[in-house]
């Protein structure tokens, strides 16, 4: 698809066909953003962790790379990754970034910790040509099914107790559409992943696990 073309909600979808990612850092969607990303491309990580992703980005792809990681043991081990990285919240606007500063801002498994969930994607996009967002799918039949067992669900893409997650937002593949319909996001792909990193290509909101998205707004 042309660079700036949007596909609808039921337009979007895998460009990698079907079958089993390579799961080269653990990390399914790892494999999928670093499809996405070309050679020399500046990239943000926001929540980047131990800047893991990153570090792979640099040594495969030549991107020029920054994080943001608010836990301090994270932005250590980054630093000894050699990654740039600032300590921040994402609750809070990317003053330290300028309009468009970067090729593809990414937020990978960390939406569902923001509580300002619409600032952080305007912001993403403010910063950046192109978002890239992966998040669990609370619609997949597993948490479903966990759910009218009476209990919370915990899996490989919601790994936490009830007690102890980091988590402050359930939804959906189809409420995340709605939001970024709402908000005037396009989707230029999507992609969705079951629980062993297998594409899926049909009832993604209810076979899916996890998801993938690239996003720009629209124009």
């Amino acid at each position: 698809m042309p660079a700036g073309a949007a596909q609808t909600r039921g337009e979007a979808a895998s460009t990698l066909g079907s079958g089993q990612l390579t799961h080269t850092l653990g990390r399914p969607d790892f494999d999928l953003i670093t499809n996405w990303i070309a050679p020399g491309d500046r990239v943000l990580d926001l929540g980047c962790g131990d800047g893991t992703l990153l570090r792979h980005l640099i040594d495969t792809r030549g991107v020029h790379g920054w994080g943001v990681e608010i836990d301090d043991e994270n932005v250590l081990a980054a630093i000894r990754n050699g990654i740039n990285i600032i300590q921040g919240n994402l609750e809070r606007p990317l003053d330290e970034f300028a309009d468009q500063a970067f090729d593809h801002v990414v937020l990978s498994r960390t939406l569902q910790t923001v509580r300002h969930t619409e600032g952080i994607l305007r912001e993403m996009l403010r910063v950046g040509r192109e978002a890239v967002v992966s998040f669990p799918n609370f619609a997949y039949w597993k948490n479903l099914r966990s759910v009218l067992d009476g209990r919370m669900p915990v899996s490989e893409d919601l790994p936490y107790q009830w007690y102890d997650s980091p988590n402050v937002r359930f939804f959906t593949l189809l409420d995340f559409e709605d939001l970024c319909d709402r908000m005037g996001l396009a989707i230029r792909e999507r992609n969705v992943l079951d629980e062993e990193g297998n594409l899926v290509e049909h009832e993604v909101n209810f076979l899916g696990s996890l998801a993938v998205y690239r996003l720009t707004l629209k124009r």
